[in-house]
């Protein structure tokens, strides 16, 4: 698509990959998303460590924007070292959730789960170990099922 003309000075949405490589290049400031601040997001950490379900993320892509932008422009934002610890924190304690639900419901032998306000990276940061279990479970289960003429097992 069609970017700029860019004016001097005045604030502009762009593309993150454009913000980036504009700021490598030492050609802008960048701006952090409105939710990169260390009030809202102690609000955003402790929300989420008192309810036992998913809270709604303030982007779905927010471990992503956090590591690239403090990666590539730290020097434009303020706090950075905090925000930092209070992403990570939030993550920390969405993926303990994430596992303790994922062995709740291998546990439960459950057929479907619900997963609420979690985002694509979280998704598949369990995904593999969720289906991987889910074949164990239904190899168990096949097995443990007096087969038609068959009384060996595969382990």
């Amino acid at each position: 698509g069609d970017l700029g003309p860019f004016n001097p000075g005045l604030p502009v949405e762009v593309p993150v990959w454009l913000a980036i490589n504009l700021k490598q290049r030492q050609k802008c400031r960048l701006i952090p998303p409105e939710w990169m601040d260390v009030g809202k997001l102690e609000e955003i950490r402790d929300q989420e460590r008192k309810e036992d379900t998913f809270t709604p993320m303030p982007s779905p892509y927010y471990m992503e924007l956090t590591k690239l932008l403090l990666n590539y422009a730290s020097d434009n934002i303020p706090r950075a070292d905090e925000i930092r610890t209070l992403v990570k924190d939030t993550w920390d304690t969405r993926m303990a959730k994430l596992r303790l639900s994922a062995d709740s419901f291998v546990r439960q032998q459950e057929a479907h789960a619900k997963l609420d306000n979690l985002t694509l990276m979280e998704i598949n940061t369990t995904g593999t170990f969720l289906t991987q279990a889910l074949d164990h479970m239904y190899k168990l289960r096949t097995n443990l099922q007096p087969g038609e003429g068959s009384h060996s097992q595969d382990f």
